[in-house]
């Protein structure tokens, strides 16, 4: 590996010079792409077709501007020798040169010559793989850092020669080694950055997986899981972006702020047409603002839940303790319980979901009310035969239909339901739980009673491990597919309604004598257009993104899911996820040693195989790049008493920090934790993130002190040198971050507050990238128990 300072390496001024001329061809095509969509707008009418032709070359600009702006930052990062004299420049996007000079002359020979590869083309993938073990015709590999359009470095590999070298961490299939160290050691931001100009070989293999079933990414911590399954996403899209551009992909993450951590990687390689989602906010109109306890969410993501909610929702198919009586054109009619067992047993032998079978309900209902007030009405005195003929039953019939209190006393009997009414209903009735879940345990049926709570319309009352059991309610009743499709019908047929009312306004209010003559001459409103077009010129378009389409809509069906940190999903999680990708292309990142969920994941091979048998494919991931080796030989003592069978990640890189460990004495008012963690934070590495890993309970606590004035940023700086205050998690919160320094709170009562205890710890301690201390009252785990005391 060769380098020269900036002042003294003449590399850059000729990587400057085609820098400048990416970026100058780059302007041209923005430019370009502005002045087209300016155009676009700027026309009105047509056919339909011309005006669907119009919105599609809108929402092409639209993406194409997007794309031309995300890649904006370090658009140019890699240069391909070849033996054969071959140059390739590898960057964010593919662009060609128009043959357009800085003088804007045209030179015919450089027209549609590539001024750069897309990171993600088959040419550009020598990159990535080559090594001076397997070079791959690649004489010599530069690695160009830049920024605010300026060539800062240059920095040469040679593979097939007498100066090829190793990487200085004895790792041969590590490459690109200066960049991936230094965005190593690079403090964290708060939002992950890209990977591509260091994916490593086992990550590019993955990345670029033709399989098109279920690919499973086993990694421990620091590996890169995360950052492939993003990258895939990326090339994906490139790859198949005809398809997935209309289906779009999905990509569920553990939490709110592991998303927001994720957020900017697709975006900064292009790619915008990707929904991120939680678990708990995958149900349209939820948004989950409650945290169960822990038992709570192991009872309610078990696959026990199914049969627990089919038996509720068939107990709202009731019978009448005692007949009803109602008023029906001077007569009385009744409805008991072998009418309704009638009308009920029709309905359930549809095998169609609840509020679908609804109208079979209703219709046989009718039906048998009708017969019955027939044979009351129109029998014979002389021999009870029937005088009314099959045509007047069947108008007595309609008569009932169209009388609301006979709907009304029918339907009591099979309601419309929906999910959230029906959870809500479900989880805080006592006796309701008891008849769903015969055979449980006291204990499991009190997990599932929740305490009373107010009702929210966006669905906050309900918590991640609720939304599963929604999804499920709604297969089961059958909501969110026909009834979407008959309220935008009866929303069409309101507002057709409300145009003719003003068309027969502005009819009714013509001046008589023209109403009388009749003038041809004289056009009016109704002459022009009718309701059905002035109801459409009323309903307003709004173009939506495969991605929003896409969150609005439950029944949505995508090309590809990506789930990360998959093994907390439940099983009831898993039959949500499920339902999404019936073409069942997946990706799936975790690591079954970090599962914190008690009903999460323990095999992948017993979640998948009753979904895909045993096609789908397992790849690990063995290198942790984030954890330094002084920080990973604790780790690695807890995975063991895990006892997973998992083997810990090869740490990279190694920073001479040893971990520490900070001992406080017992106190009111846990104010000696809280002391310890502020003494922890004066640790922190400068200008990094900090976060503090506490027990669940206590979250609030440290919390409150953290947010207090003694933790405030003027005096951080001043005393600890950290530029923010320290952010405060339990183990679940923080999934799948990583800060510069972890504050690990009290190691024991984490292991100690869930059977997963283990599993919570080895999270914790394996969060940081540069430094890890420990606070701590209790005795320390025996996996920590030698960590030097300060």
């Amino acid at each position: 590996m060769t380098a020269l300072s900036p002042d003294a390496d003449p590399r850059i001024d000729e990587e400057q010079r085609h820098l400048d001329r990416v970026y100058g061809r780059l302007d041209r095509m923005r430019q370009t792409t502005r002045r087209r969509l300016s155009s676009t707008l700027s026309e009105r009418g047509g056919t339909p077709q011309a005006r669907s032709e119009r919105e599609s070359y809108e929402r092409m600009y639209n993406e194409d501007l997007a794309k031309f702006d995300a890649a904006e930052h370090n658009l140019y990062f890699g240069r391909l020798d070849l033996d054969d004299g071959e140059i390739r420049r590898i960057g964010r996007i593919g662009v060609l040169d128009d043959g357009f000079g800085d003088d804007g002359a045209l030179d015919d020979a450089a027209t549609d010559a590539t001024l750069l590869l897309d990171w993600r083309a088959p040419l550009a993938r020598p990159f990535y793989l080559a090594t001076p073990a397997a070079p791959e015709d690649v004489a010599r590999r530069r690695h160009v850092r830049t920024r605010s359009r300026k060539v800062r470095g240059v920095s040469d590999e040679y593979l097939t020669s007498g100066e090829a070298l190793l990487d200085d961490f004895g790792h041969g299939d590590v490459v690109n080694e200066s960049a991936l160290v230094a965005a190593l050691n690079a403090a964290r931001t708060g939002e992950m950055t890209d990977i591509v100009e260091t994916i490593q070989r086992e990550q590019d293999l993955i990345i670029r997986s033709t399989h098109r079933g279920v690919t499973v990414i086993q990694g421990g911590p620091g590996t890169g899981k995360t950052a492939v399954a993003l990258h895939r996403a990326a090339y994906l899209l490139y790859t198949h972006r005809e398809i997935l551009s209309r289906s779009g992909i999905l990509i569920i993450g553990p939490n709110n702020d592991f998303l927001n951590y994720i957020g900017q990687v697709l975006p900064s390689l292009g790619e915008s047409g990707v929904l991120l989602s939680t678990i708990g906010d995958l149900f349209p109109g939820v948004r989950a603002g409650v945290e169960d306890p822990r038992a709570t969410t192991a009872v309610k993501g078990g696959l026990r839940m199914v049969d627990a909610l089919k038996r509720a929702v068939r107990a709202q198919q009731s019978l009448p303790s005692r007949p009803v009586t109602v008023d029906f054109d001077s007569y009385q009619v009744e409805i008991d319980s072998a009418l309704i067992k009638t009308a009920r047993a029709k309905a359930r032998a549809t095998r169609r979901a609840h509020n679908l079978s609804q109208n079979t309900f209703l219709k046989a209902g009718l039906a048998e009310l009708a017969a019955r007030h027939a044979s009351t009405i129109g029998s014979s005195l002389l021999d009870g035969s029937q005088l009314l003929s099959p045509a007047d039953i069947s108008d007595i019939r309609d008569d009932m239909s169209r009388d609301p209190d006979i709907r009304a006393a029918l339907l009591q009997f099979w309601p419309t339901l929906t999910p959230q009414d029906m959870l809500r209903d479900l989880l805080s009735d006592e006796r309701a739980i008891r008849k769903a879940t015969p055979g449980w345990s006291d204990a499991d049926r009190d997990a599932l009673l929740r305490s009373p709570r107010p009702r929210s319309a966006t669905g906050e009352d309900f918590s991640p491990a609720d939304v599963p059991l929604l999804d499920e309610l709604a297969e089961l009743i059958g909501y969110g597919t026909d009834e979407a499709e008959r309220a935008e019908r009866a929303r069409w047929r309101r507002q057709l309604a409300e145009a003719q009312d003003a068309l027969d306004i502005l009819t009714g209010s013509a001046p008589q004598d023209l109403e009388d003559e009749l003038d041809p001459e004289i056009l009016m409103a109704y002459d022009l257009i009718d309701a059905e077009q002035l109801a459409s010129r009323q309903t307003e378009t709004r173009r939506a993104t495969t991605a929003e389409r896409a969150y609005g809509d439950r029944t949505w069906t995508y090309g590809h899911v990506i789930v990360d940190e998959a093994q907390e999903l439940s099983a009831m999680a898993w039959r949500m996820v499920m339902r999404r990708i019936p073409n069942r292309w997946m990706t799936i990142i975790g690591d079954t040693a970090q599962t914190s969920d008690e009903a999460g994941t323990r095999s992948w091979a017993d979640v998948l195989e009753p979904y895909v048998a045993k096609r789908w494919q397992f790849k690990e991931l063995s290198v942790n790049y984030r954890t330094p080796s002084e920080i990973m030989e604790y780790a690695a003592r807890v995975l063991e008493e895990i006892g997973n069978g998992e083997k810990a990640p090869t740490s990279l890189r190694s920073n001479g920090i040893e971990p520490v460990a900070i001992a406080v004495h017992p106190s009111p008012n846990d104010s000696g934790v809280v002391d310890g963690v502020l003494r922890a934070v004066a640790l922190a590495e400068p200008q990094g993130l900090t976060a503090v890993i506490v027990p669940d309970d206590l979250l609030d606590a440290v919390r409150g002190a953290v947010e207090s004035d003694r933790f405030n940023p003027d005096r951080l700086q001043e005393e600890a040198g950290s530029a923010e205050p320290p952010k405060v998690y339990t183990v679940r919160s923080c999934k799948g971050l990583e800060f510069d320094t972890t504050i690990v709170v009290e190691p024991t009562a984490i292991v100690d507050q869930s059977p997963r205890g283990l599993s919570d710890l080895y999270v914790a301690l394996t969060r940081a990238t540069q430094r890890l201390v420990v606070v701590h009252r209790d005795a320390l785990p025996a996996a920590l128990a030698d960590l030097p005391q300060i």
